[in-house]
């Protein structure tokens, strides 16, 4: 519902809602893992837009990291980004007409996980921003078995 309700990309981008599995499916999702890694990044940009650009550039080398944890012997693992996938200027918001499908990955939100609550129990502090003046604090998760 925060999805559909809070967020202009719903319904554009293929990585996020309605292109993501239902919330028993990602229930189910998670049960197939034992352990997750929060990756915790700190940015504060001068204009709101920037952040996509930021976003893209860390979540690049997210996928890289999780490629580097599969050959290392997780097999099963999977990376929730830190943010909405924007690697593409337009996204076709459809996974079959994704110009980048081995990239694309959705947010721990995409997928009904409740990241403040998930996040403060693993010791992280993470406010409500007031304005983006402030510092943004983001997360993203590795899945691994």
């Amino acid at each position: 519902m925060k999805c559909r309700f809070g967020c202009g990309e719903y319904g554009r981008a293929g990585a996020c809602p309605p292109q993501t599995p239902s919330v028993a499916e990602c229930r189910e999702f998670f049960h197939e893992f034992s352990q997750a890694v929060v990756l915790h990044f700190e940015g504060q940009m001068d204009k709101p837009e920037d952040r996509h650009a930021w976003s893209a550039k860390i979540n690049a080398g997210l996928v890289k990291l999780e490629r580097a944890v599969f050959v290392a012997g997780f097999e099963k693992a999977f990376l929730l980004f830190m943010d909405s996938c924007c690697f593409c200027k337009e996204c076709s918001g459809n996974r079959e007409t994704c110009q980048q499908p081995r990239m694309a990955r959705p947010a721990p939100e995409a997928m009904a996980v409740d990241v403040y609550t998930t996040v403060r129990q693993a010791g992280f502090s993470v406010n409500v921003l007031l304005d983006y003046n402030q510092k943004m604090d983001r997360f993203a998760f590795l899945m691994v078995r």
